[in-house]
Formats: C-alpha cells, structure tokens, sequence
C-alpha cells in the first residue's frame, strides 16, 4: 500500500502566497531586469522612470528607439560607480535643494567626480589661438586679433576639456562589464507612427482635391512636433483637402523627386496636383488652413 503525502492547508496557502507574490511582484514587467552595469542592476521600472521625465515628442521617440536612451544611463551608473570609487559621496540636502532649478543629488555627485579627475583647465598656446583666428578670419566680422584672442583661447579650452571628458567616459565604458537584454530592451520598445504610403500620395495627386505632404522622418525632432497638428487639421478639412505625411527614409526617390533637402518640408498641391507653395521647417497651423484656402479648398 502507498504512502499517501499529506500537506496542511496552510503549507498550501504559503506556496500559493508565494507564487502569487512571484507572478505579480518579482516577475512584474517593470522589475525585469534591463542591464547589468557591473554587477548592478538597471530595470525596466527604473529605465521607465527616468523616461518620464523627459517632454513628448521626444519621450514617443525614444520609446520607439530606446537603446541610445538605455545607453545614457549606463554611463550614468558607470559614472556614479566611479564617484563611490573615489570616495565621493552625494551632497547633503537642505532646503534650498527643493527649489525647482536646483540640481537632482545624483548630477551633483557626477560634477563632483568630474572636477576631481579634471581639476585643472587644459592649456591653450598662443600658437592654437592665432591658428584658430587664421582658419576662421574670415568670419570674424573683421575684428583683430587682439578683440577675439580671449574668447578663442576660451572656445579652443572648452573643446579640448569636452574631448577630455569623451576619452574618460569612453575609456569608463571599454572597461565595464555590461550586459544588456536585448530580447527585453524589444519587447518594451513602442511601433512608430505610421505614415502614408507612396499609393496614398499618388492617388491625392490625382484626387481633384488640393492638400499638403508633410516630408519628414520619425526620428526627426520637428517633424513630431508637427504631428499633432497636421492630425487636427486633417480632421477639420476632411472631404475638401488632405494631409499627407510621407517618411523620406522609407521614399527616399520621393524625396529627390520632389527636391527634399531638410525635414521637415510642407509642400502644398492644388487641385490639379500641381506645386502650389512649400514651406521649409515648422509651420503653424491657422498658416497651414490659410495656404489650403488659398490653393483652392473649399468652405
């Protein structure tokens, strides 16, 4: 005869206490972890916090392309890793830290570290200024050496301490251990918008309605700032003209076709299919209902 294996009810409200706890708390999509940075941990929550402080469109953009995003904070824990190491500790909080321009104690602890290992200022020659004020004579306003001497040695400093800097955290990178999940950086990555295809542009150039083509990018800064507005106009004139948005990377022939040289490009059609007007860089949008007005839309 068999043994038969007994387990209280308690020890089965404890193991099934300890799976709800696993599943809902440590296996949250939130506390998975992003990155290891030597060791320490970087999750998804803490990734998604400092995502947040940053304003849209650029928040959506980086959502869409999160590794140069996850690779700032990288450096950022490689940095503050390095401060621990020299000894630096983060500065004490008072009151005046509350205020809204005061700096997060952990940036203040990277200033710290970066003072340290670059206490002096680099040295500039007299040679590299007036090389520099040679090079760049021309586009001086035709002032003299001796006005523009201070402010070159300036720039010339500036350049070689942001150079300094470069080699320091490149050289603080090449030596890290990091290791990042790139199944999970995937996964939590957002689908950029979509934009009209090359058949949508094709058929509005034949649909006896004037509208306007935004030529732009995903990855372009004010060509996302332009988004919500060209959707609320598209709303407003929809059935009297239309609004197009066609990515220039995805219809590069489109972009040479139409003589595309910066993003973002408003090219307004008439009727006919036409050009009718186009506007370089942003473009506000009671501008944008005037020129459609003006090309032929109707009321």
């Amino acid at each position: 005869m068999k043994a038969k294996i007994v387990i209280p009810i308690g020890g089965v409200l404890l193991l099934a206490g300890l799976a709800i706890f696993y599943f809902l708390f440590l296996n949250h999509p939130s506390r998975q972890v992003l990155a290891h940075i030597n060791e320490e941990k970087l999750t998804v929550e803490e990734f998604n916090r400092e995502l947040d402080k940053i304003e849209s469109p650029l928040k959506e953009m980086l959502k869409e392309e999160p590794q140069p995003f996850l690779e700032t904070l990288i450096l950022k824990k490689l940095l503050l890793q390095e401060a621990k190491k020299e000894g630096l500790s983060s500065p004490v909080t008072t009151y005046k830290d509350t205020a809204k321009d005061s700096k997060p104690p952990e940036e203040k602890l990277i200033e710290e570290l970066i003072k340290k290992k670059f206490p002096h200022p680099p040295a500039v020659t007299k040679e590299e200024v007036k090389s520099f004020y040679h090079q760049f004579k021309s586009q001086l306003e035709g002032k003299s050496y001796e006005e523009v001497s201070g402010e070159i040695e300036e720039i010339l400093r500036e350049g070689k301490r942001q150079s300094e800097m470069r080699q320091f955290i490149a050289e603080l990178r090449g030596k890290a251990k990091v290791e990042v999940d790139q199944i999970l950086l995937k996964k939590i990555s957002s689908k950029p918008p979509e934009s009209n295809s090359e058949d949508d542009f094709k058929r509005a150039l034949t649909g006896g309605k004037p509208f306007v083509t935004d030529f732009g990018a995903n990855n372009c800064l004010p060509c996302r700032q332009m988004r919500p507005i060209l959707k609320e106009i598209g709303k407003e004139v929809a059935g009297k003209a239309e609004v197009l948005v066609i990515d220039v990377y995805k219809y590069p022939h489109l972009a040479r076709e139409y003589k595309i040289q910066l993003i973002p490009t408003l090219v307004f059609f008439d009727a006919k299919g036409k050009e009718a007007f186009r506007q370089v860089g942003m473009m506000e949008k009671e501008k944008i209902l005037s020129k459609l007005k003006e090309i032929g839309m109707g009321t």
